[in-house]
């Protein structure tokens, strides 16, 4: 990866000064340790006073009810702002705005729309529901028209969607949905600073304007990591996969070098303008909490006056 001279898009002569934005995703817990680490994980960052946290919506909307509940959870227990996903697959309209109104009911003012991958996982044909919102730009724009108070962020994609024909057809749709309402877009994950840069010049390039948000993912286990974020359309450079190299037995020097390879990523795009990012924490609070130290964010206390 080579190093970049600040682009005309940045304001980097002073981007050390500033205390960068930050945000957390998580994804809602499967059984009662999974709650409990989650919890966990949310009581360690809450006081790194994130803008948002979000919680997924599995493949398929097969979290549907768990996304609810911990979003409600958050609302009633933190002072923390969620953001909850909401994904156009195997739903209807119907049903989808339904969704939309009982989050707005309980206090959410911010959704992810998101298309969703398939409900075989990422790899299979996606089928949208006869009845449903066909593409998230419908969605962004079903959320807006029901209930206007509601921010909705949505998806981009540095290295484009895999399943986008080519990089002009992946930033009209990123166009559309601003075009819809979206006043943010988080991306999927990256290694390469030099393809966000690319990215943002093409988008900003095509005139659209809001926020284009490093999505960052520290590689606890890079193995399992790898195979995960490959499927989605990611590329993992031969330089970062050689940081790991011989690792596959030692969790604790894998965690340092996790961290320490992170790090550098965030503290190289905060020198070149970049103040905000999205942590994909994956339910774990060590490395996200000392990535944000390294970039100047210290505790805050987040919770509730009891």
């Amino acid at each position: 990866m080579t190093d970049l001279t600040i682009p005309a898009h940045t304001d980097g002569q002073d981007a050390h000064l500033k205390r960068p934005a930050i945000s957390f995703e998580f994804f809602p817990p499967k059984t009662e340790d999974m709650e409990r680490n989650l919890w966990e994980t949310i009581n360690r960052l809450a006081p790194l006073d994130p803008k948002f946290v979000s919680v997924t919506y599995g493949a398929g909307g097969s979290t549907r009810e768990r996304t609810h509940s911990t979003i409600a959870r958050i609302l009633k227990e933190t002072a923390l702002l969620p953001a909850a996903h909401l994904t156009c697959v195997g739903a209807s309209r119907g049903e989808i705005d339904e969704i939309v109104d009982r989050y707005h009911e309980v206090g959410v003012r911010h959704i992810v729309g998101l298309r969703g991958d398939p409900a075989g996982g990422i790899g299979t044909p996606y089928a949208s529901h006869p009845d449903g919102y066909q593409t998230s730009d419908a969605l962004v724009a079903g959320i807006k028209k029901r209930h206007a108070d509601i921010e909705v962020s949505v998806s981009a994609y540095p290295e484009k969607h895999p399943e986008a024909r080519d990089f002009d057809a992946d930033i009209d749709t990123l166009k559309a949905k601003v075009d819809a309402g979206a006043t943010r877009a988080i991306t999927q994950v990256f290694f390469d600073n030099d393809l966000y840069f690319r990215y943002l010049d093409r988008v900003r390039a095509r005139g659209i304007n809001i926020p284009i948000v490093p999505g960052i993912m520290p590689m606890h286990n890079f193995k399992q990591a790898r195979a995960f974020v490959t499927r989605a359309g990611t590329t993992v450079p031969d330089w970062f996969a050689a940081k790991f190299e011989g690792l596959e037995d030692d969790a604790e020097t894998r965690k340092l070098v996790a961290a320490t390879v992170a790090a550098g990523q965030v503290q190289k795009l905060a020198k070149h303008g970049v103040d905000t990012f999205h942590f994909y924490t994956m339910n774990r609070a060590d490395l996200v909490f000392a990535i944000s130290h390294l970039l100047g964010i210290r505790a805050k206390s987040a919770q509730k006056a009891a």
